[in-house]
């Protein structure tokens, strides 16, 4: 990480009242788009929203789940979520700090959803996890750490909208600012997604440094925890390559 956490969240705490309106990319608006569809929660589903800033991708998903918790580290970011919660009269979203290694989510666990089994869950758990342009604030090693944290949950689907290299990034056309992100490629990303258990099943390429991915897990709790420590222990064969 190029700037430390309470950098970062000052840093966004001091934009915070006019974050929304400059975010008016054609990329970004077209990122956040991809992670509001793939994202698709049902009336049963619980969704953690990592790195929610202002919640917008929180509150567009709020209309279909169950519940969604919002995680941020500015404080300034999330008043404004809050706020603008309150002012739609969303009262089925919440949010608090958090950070992607440590989401300070100890919530809601539903035993009776028919998407997510949890008879013999442990822990909180989730059903949806997505996150928007947040990721990239982190090291490669780092995100492989966030990721981790989110596999532990659960979700059977993780939707990570980020700036991404689908290539070699062109120097003198960055989407990004040098000194406070730190992108990693697309095949990093589903390196540490597939060692976590994931499948990826949709990769949305937006712009050559921005992208979402799609990453799923299949069957019941104790399938995916299997699934899972074949992963790791580099049992399983079936992995999707993704060239970097």
């Amino acid at each position: 990480m190029k700037k430390t956490i309470e950098e970062h969240a000052a840093r966004f705490s001091d934009a915070a009242a006019d974050y929304d309106e400059s975010q008016d990319s054609e990329a970004y608006r077209a990122c956040a788009n991809l992670v509001i569809d793939h994202a698709e929660p049902t009336d049963e589903d619980v969704v953690l929203d990592l790195g929610t800033g202002t919640g917008a991708i929180a509150l567009a998903l709020a209309p279909t789940a169950k519940r969604v918790v919002g995680r941020d580290v500015s404080e300034g970011m999330l008043e404004r979520a809050r706020e603008k919660a309150e002012r739609e009269g969303i009262d089925d979203v919440e949010f608090g700090e958090g950070r992607f290694r440590d989401p300070n989510y100890d919530g809601e666990v539903d035993t009776g959803s028919s998407q997510t089994p949890r008879a013999d869950a442990h822990g909180a758990r989730v059903d949806v996890v997505v996150s928007n342009f947040a990721m990239h604030h982190l090291s490669d090693e780092e995100k492989r750490e966030a990721i981790s944290v989110v596999a532990d949950l659960d979700p059977r689907r993780f939707v990570l909208g980020d700036l991404m290299f689908f290539g070699e990034p062109d120097p003198e056309e960055p989407f990004y600012s040098p000194d406070v992100d730190d992108p990693a490629t697309v095949g990093t990303l589903a390196d540490a997604l597939t060692d976590e258990g994931f499948v990826l099943t949709a990769v949305e390429r937006v712009h050559d440094q921005v992208g979402v991915l799609v990453a799923e897990r299949f069957g019941d709790v104790v399938e995916r925890s299997s699934t899972a420590h074949q992963m790791k222990s580099g049992d399983a064969s079936d992995r999707l390559p993704v060239d970097e």
